[in-house]
């Protein structure tokens, strides 16, 4: 069958909300033009999407199959959409992605010498959009952290750096030149555990029942100030630490943490004069 794409986006909006009400507010439309829809998508599937009452929807096996199906048709969709509108400029512009605390800018200029004829568009991410820029076209060629989901990316390491752990300016460590990871094991961490495995696997609140919950954070400037009101500590890469240098938090090496490893990300299915360009060019960026 041939998916309608305005359907499916319908679809998801309900299946995030899991609210038909608040559903059709996100999407600007009415609710009842709303159930229409759903009903319409539901038909040309011969299944039941949601489970529904005047208190509760629930997604039925075949809703949560769809939504982890959709997500991905949608993303695509969105890219070939960018793609081909890029492709109808005049000049060939690659937009590449870069996560916080890396310059990328040796790497645009050894682009400009090779390619003239081309443009560069930047676009900054974070941990939790990374890969997703890539896959919706937002980027064409991203500079990525690891870890990442590498599913459907051709990734290629660039370098590795050091990692640092931040704390407040009045924390107990501050001042010493280097800590250990046993030294944070009564810490709390403000971001994913498997981030940093090997304090996860001594981490004395992961042993609790009542871990406190970890915040969505958006932005290093997000956890920063969060470190700084003393909600926890984090581990992040030396160069970030050092662009983001403020003086009420202190970054600190830690002895026994594995480093970070950049790299550059495509997507596997990607043939483009232009990447293959950038992906030279920023060997300019190796330490």
């Amino acid at each position: 069958m041939d998916f309608d794409l305005r359907k499916l986006r319908y679809f998801v909006a309900v299946a995030e909300e899991l609210h038909f009400g608040r559903a059709a507010a996100r999407l600007h439309i009415a609710q009842p033009a709303l159930s229409r829809q759903i009903r319409a998508l539901e038909n040309e599937l011969k299944t039941p999407l949601f489970v529904r009452d005047r208190r509760t929807t629930v997604l039925t096996a075949a809703g949560e199959q769809l939504l982890a199906d959709a997500r991905d048709l949608l993303a695509a969709a969105e890219a070939v959409h960018r793609r081909v509108s890029a492709a109808a400029e005049a000049k060939p512009v690659l937009t590449v992605g870069f996560m916080p605390g890396i310059v990328v800018t040796p790497a645009v200029r050894a682009l400009a010498r090779r390619r003239p004829d081309a443009g560069v568009r930047l676009l900054r991410t974070s941990w939790h959009d990374q890969v997703e820029v890539l896959h919706d076209g937002r980027v064409d060629v991203s500079i990525i952290r690891l870890p990442a989901d590498q599913r459907g990316l051709t990734v290629r390491p660039l370098f590795t750096e050091p990692r640092v752990v931040m704390v407040p300016a009045g924390h107990r460590l501050a001042g010493k030149e280097s800590v250990s990871v046993a030294e944070l094991a009564d810490e709390h961490l403000l971001q994913d555990p498997d981030a940093v495995p090997e304090w996860r696997d001594i981490a004395l609140e992961l042993r609790k029942p009542d871990r406190p919950e970890v915040p969505r954070i958006h932005s290093v400037e997000e956890k920063l100030e969060l470190v700084a009101a003393g909600a926890g500590i984090s581990v992040i890469p030396l160069s970030t630490a050092t662009f983001y240098t403020r003086p009420d938090v202190l970054g600190i090496p830690v002895e026994d943490i594995g480093p970070n490893q950049v790299s550059l990300a495509w997507l596997a299915t990607r043939r483009s004069p232009l990447i293959d360009a950038f992906l030279d060019a920023a060997a300019s960026l190796v330490p």
